[in-house]
């Protein structure tokens, strides 16, 4: 299965063959500034199954985990489209809410809970990870 996903404006779109090789939740608190104070929903794909059009803008910055996050927005209307960490270059994460609707991800982990707001609850079935998980496996 693919899928796809566009920015408000429609001047930037992108195709993702296959399935994400993970869906999370992340709590840490860059994720809560860019997402009003909730944490932001997240699907990793391999970098080498996205195809992108459209211009972007981005902005790096260094997180907790040590490593450089770039965030890639569309210049027209700011939606965040996708980030991608200097550690994991071989992956693409898009904001769920860029894909299509009835794209049918659900995220199945929660990173960065320790930076979680004392109000915020957890799903006691989701996996879970204080600060930044290990990658995902690399496909055979």
């Amino acid at each position: 299965m693919s899928h796809s996903g566009r920015c408000n404006c429609g001047a930037v779109s992108a195709t993702m063959a296959g399935e994400p090789v993970a869906v999370r939740v992340c709590w840490c608190r860059q994720c809560q500034k860019a997402a009003a104070g909730g944490p932001t929903h997240n699907a990793m794909f391999r970098t080498e199954d996205v195809s992108l059009s459209g211009e972007l803008s981005s902005w790096s910055y260094r997180a907790p985990s040590g490593n450089t996050l770039t965030m890639h927005n569309c210049p027209t209307c700011s939606t965040p489209v996708f980030a991608q960490s200097s550690a994991r270059p071989q992956f693409t994460t898009f904001r769920l809410g860029f894909l299509d609707e009835g794209h049918g991800l659900a995220p199945s982990v929660a990173i960065w809970t320790e930076e979680m707001p004392a109000w915020a609850r957890l799903d006691p079935a989701m996996e879970s990870w204080p600060q930044q998980p290990p990658p995902p496996p690399q496909a055979n």
